[in-house]
This record gives C-alpha cells, structure tokens and sequence, in this order.
C-alpha cells in the first residue's frame, strides 16, 4: 500500500512496524522518531491510536518484534522475551471467544470488546503470523534492503519486499552484469 511517509507492504501491520525501522537503503532513517510519528504510521495503517503509549515502550516493543521476524526468516525460534511481551499485549484485549461460520464449517475466533489500539493490533497481527503453520516470513533478497514480509506466493518462492522496485533492480543489475 502505497503512503507517501511510510513503506506499508500491507503483509501483516507487525511487519510494517517492524520495518518502520528498516529499509531499501544503507542505514535507513527510522520512519518513527517520536511519539507524533508513531501517532501518524497508526493513522497510516487505520489503527485506532494507543491512549496511554509510552513511546520508550512503543520502541522497545518494535525491537521485540523485530527479534520475532528475524528468528522467523533465520527459522529459529522466536526469544521468549518477545513472546511474553506479545502475550501482555494480548492480555490486554478484553472481549470474548464465540464461533463463527466460515465456508460451512465452524471457527473459533476472538471477539473484541471494543476497537484495539495500534499496540494491541501490532501484538495480535503478531500472534496471528506466529500461530499459522503455512505463514512464511522473509527479508528482501534486493541488494542493500532489508524489509520484512510474508510469503504468499503459491511455491513459497517470493524473494523481494516488492518485484517492481527491489526485483527489477536485482534483474537491472544482473543483466549488466551479464553484458559487461
């Protein structure tokens, strides 16, 4: 999803977060500096805001979940650490468990009690990517990038954060190298 502030995969919102900090350059700039931009990427991502964000919490909860992608691309077991943090999260989120029909046949899912806000959000997107046996969690085989996203791809076989920037550059460069 295309936002002219923030690079928005639209994977899974915990990687968007995650790679707030992150980028397609060298030492990418991070998106959230303050508590204001934070604000913004929620609004960005149509996250309700958080009320009570300390924005010490905010980043040390990103960094978590950043140590959550990188064991999930190197297939490693996530810390613990980042675990519990996901769960407190999680344990924040009053509401209840009902089922739902789905494709005629019956699901359990979560029902809120009210809007999450963006941390909560964050920390279930999280939860929901960990708990799915098929999902797969990748970084960006594009040169100096360093996204994170999730691949959907039929044979499991996505390389790039985004084949029309990342991919093209990576064919771009390889022809060259091929002609010279």
């Amino acid at each position: 999803m295309a936002h002219p502030e923030f690079t928005l995969l639209g994977d899974a919102v915990w990687l968007d977060f995650v790679n707030s900090s992150r980028g397609r350059i060298p030492s990418p700039p991070d998106l959230l500096p303050d508590a204001g931009a934070y604000g913004r990427w929620a609004r960005a991502e149509q996250l309700e805001p958080d009320d009570d964000a300390n924005f010490a919490l905010v980043r040390t909860f990103r960094e978590q979940l950043t140590a959550v992608a990188e064991a999930l691309h190197a297939g490693i077991q996530p810390p613990g650490s980042a675990i519990a943090a996901i769960n407190g999260r999680l344990a924040r989120c009053s509401g209840s468990h009902q089922l739902t029909r789905v494709s005629g046949g019956w699901r359990l899912r979560f029902a809120p009690a009210r809007s999450l806000q963006a941390l909560e959000a964050i920390a279930r997107s999280a939860a929901a990517t960990l708990a799915d046996p098929a999902a797969i969690v990748r970084r960006c085989a594009g040169g100096p990038c360093s996204l994170f996203f999730i691949d959907h791809s039929p044979a499991q076989a996505r390389r790039w954060c985004d084949a029309a920037l990342c991919g093209q550059g990576t064919r771009v460069e390889r022809r060259r190298g091929l002609v010279r």
